[in-house]
Parts: C-alpha cells; structure tokens; sequence
C-alpha cells in the first residue's frame, strides 16, 4: 500500500512494508524540493503488543553490523560496554541495522561540536573520545552488546539464521510495569462493580461453562469475543482453552493455557517417531514450551507458536507453515536462492517425517512443566518416548519471574524489616 499526500511544503510517501520474520510497519519518507531537508521513519501497522519486548546481541564481527533493526521510538537502546545509552522518544522510530543505528548516534552527538570547542573545550573534547570509541565499535575492534528494549514489543532485531537458534541473540518478554503503559498511553480499564456478591463456581461448574469475555482483534483490532472452557486431559491436568472470532475480518486463532501452578521441576519430552501413528498422540505445548528437532538442527522458542493442544502432526504442521509457507523468503524480492532452497528443504524434511518415511525425535522442553505428549500405552511405560524432570537453573527461574516470588514466610519478613 502506498499513499502520497502533497503541500506547498513539500512531499509524504507512506509503504506499508513487512519484515521477515517480523511484522507489518508502516515507512513514512518525507522530502521538501524547496530547502532540500528530508527524513524517514517508522511506525508499527500493529497495536500495541501484550507483552515487552528485549534484545540482546553480541555484535562481534562486521556481518553482525549488518543486521536488520526495527526500532520504535518507544525504545530505549544501551551499549553497557561504554555505558551508553538513548532513552526513549528522543529519536523517531527507524528501520536500520545496526551500523545505521552507530552512524545516527555518532551523527546526533557531533552536532553543535563546532560551537562547542568554542565556548566548552572540555565538553567537547570528552565528545570527540566518546564519537572515536563508537567510531572502534563500527570496526568492531573488540566484542560489545547491544540492547534494544521495548516495552510497546514493536522493535525487532533480525536472526540470519532463522529458523535455527542464534546464539549471540537473546529475545525475552517481559510484563510491562505501571510506569511503562503509562508511558505507552495504556490506561488500566476500571472494573465495574457487581450488583450483588456473586458464590465463586466449582471446578466442575467451570468444567461445564463455556466464559466469553470481549478483546479486540489482533488482526483489525476490531471489537471481537474470546470463548474460554476449562479442559480436563487425561494423565494430565486441567488446560484453559481460548478461541477469538473476529466477525470484521474473519480472523480466527486459538491458544492453550495452563490451568495450573507452575511446577517445582521443569519438564522435557522425547518422543522417537518411528511410525506414522505416532502422528495422532495428542500433545500439548503451552507457552513456555521450547520444541527441538535433533536431526533437522531445528529449534524453536516458547514464544513463537503459543499454547497450543493439537497432535503430533498438527504441531508439525504449524512448524511448517510458520517457518516455509509463510515465510517471506520464500517469494517476491526477498526469495534469495540460497535461502529459499534452505527452507524448502527443510519443508521436504517435515513432510518426511510426517509419512512416516524418516525417524526423528520430537523434543518438548517446557520450563514450567506444563507441556504433556499422549502415552498411548497407558498407564504402562511408552518405550518410544522418555519424560525427564530437571531442576531449573537460576537463569530459567528468572524468565519465569520466579526469583524474586516469595509465597511462604514473607510475614516474618515484613515484620522484622518494619522494626
């Protein structure tokens, strides 16, 4: 899509454009014929997302400069080796790489230095310093980091390797805090008090009642309804299913959550598909749930598919329209040869295992143990598949936020610090 709005001033062109991997932005390019002065920037086509999000690469050769970046104006970027940092709205949102974002910064930091050596000497020296090391950071004379924190979850920064894992790459969500909706616009929707007190429902009543409650579309961000049942699975424990229609644009999706606490260990699933059988257990994997496949080197994270409670085969198939059918590699400009071929080959690979006609392990690695795979042969052991229960590490807990929740003995702690 493209619109052009025109003045005596000069010149808007708006493209609404997609990142691989990413989502829809909207480039705006704005230029005056008369003084010659032009600018370009971004904005999200999306809402604004439930969760923040934060990105940490390791830049540490050229080709990592080279990188795409998608940063909201919201953002707050840091480089923690030189202790800098570039808070929020003092830059519009840009799409870049990560040489580009060095360039701006040394670009913003070097105007008004010509006034500067004139009237503060020393300011201006210390800012030369400061313009040579990001100017060794562009040459990648040593290994730095680079954070790209955004609370709106609208920033993005590119993995080449998708869809395997990057390893110098970090991306977590994180709860936004009071402060940071605030910051965003987002204002808290006052709870409507009951007409009378109502008697809190059983399991089983809930277990039998399908709720509705109002969202709005991820898609149109039209008014929409979510239908919510709680699901109890076999050998298992109690999963809250959610549906959304949207009457607008017909947009559907679903997601599995949880019904229960999160449990002492975390839990990882092998199953060997040696069979096409193996294709119809039923499998849950909720939104903590990481999912390998060892002889493809595949990988892929807990938040990419959701929750979901599907079959073997439908996981696989999910995986295979995420990362081959709609990926924008694959078409138009973007389907470079090499990687094209990559992903369709990795297409080919699934359909394999699919029919039956190639042996994999199928691995759910759920941090909050939540994920289940059917046991067909219950309640006696599956020789095909192996369930492990490991203790998380300090860095697991963190991501769940379970460091600093405490549910036993924080009374006496209260007391004695109140003293």
């Amino acid at each position: 899509m493209r619109s052009t709005t025109e003045s005596s001033m000069g010149m808007t062109r708006l493209l609404m454009t997609k990142i691989p991997f990413f989502k829809e932005i909207i480039v705006s390019s704005f230029k005056c014929d008369e003084c010659g002065w032009s600018n370009t920037e971004i904005q999200s086509a999306g809402r604004i997302q439930d969760q923040g999000v934060r990105y940490a690469l390791t830049v540490r050769t050229k080709k990592d400069l080279d990188r795409e970046v998608v940063k909201m104006d919201c953002a707050t970027t840091r480089i923690p080796e030189l202790d800098f940092e570039i808070p929020p709205f003092t830059q519009k949102g840009s799409l870049t790489t990560i040489e580009g974002l060095l360039t701006r910064a040394m670009g913003g930091l070097e105007q008004d230095q010509a006034a500067r050596r004139e009237k503060e000497q020393d300011v201006a020296s210390k800012i030369d310093e400061f313009i040579a090391k990001l100017q060794r950071l562009k040459e990648v004379e040593t290994t730095f980091t680079l954070i790209v924190d955004d609370p709106s979850g609208n920033s993005f920064v590119e993995n080449p390797f998708s869809p395997q894992k990057d390893e110098a790459l970090t991306v977590s969500h994180y709860k936004r805090s009071q402060e940071q909706d605030q910051m965003l616009g987002l204002e808290e929707s006052e709870q409507e008090a009951e007409p009378e007190e109502r008697k809190p429902a059983t399991l089983d009543e809930l277990r039998d009642e399908v709720l509705q409650f109002g969202t709005n579309c991820p898609e149109c961000n039209a008014p929409a309804s979510t239908n919510m049942k709680l699901v109890q699975i076999p050998h298992f424990k109690d999963v809250i299913i959610m549906a959304t229609n949207c009457d607008s644009c017909g947009h559907r999706t679903n997601e599995v959550k949880s019904g229960g606490a999160i449990e002492p260990q975390g839990t990882r699933i092998t199953l060997h598909i040696t069979d096409p059988s193996d294709m119809t257990r039923d499998l849950l994997k909720s939104e903590t749930c990481n999912v390998y496949i060892p002889e493809l080197e595949f990988e892929i994270g807990m938040g990419a598919l959701g929750g979901k409670f599907t079959t073997v085969e439908g996981l696989l198939k999910d995986i295979r329209e995420l990362i081959v059918v709609k990926n924008p590699f694959t078409v138009g400009d973007s389907a470079t040869p090499g990687r094209a071929e990559k992903l369709q080959d990795f297409g080919q690979m699934l359909d394999k295992i699919m029919g039956g006609r190639m042996d994999a392990h199928l691995v759910l690695d759920d941090l909050a143990g939540n994920s289940y795979l059917q046991n067909v042969y219950a309640p006696e052991a599956d020789p095909e598949m192996k369930v492990e229960h490991y203790v998380r590490s300090f860095e697991q807990n963190e991501e769940l936020g379970l460091n600093d929740m405490k549910t036993e003995g924080y009374e006496c702690e209260a007391e004695s610090s109140s003293r």
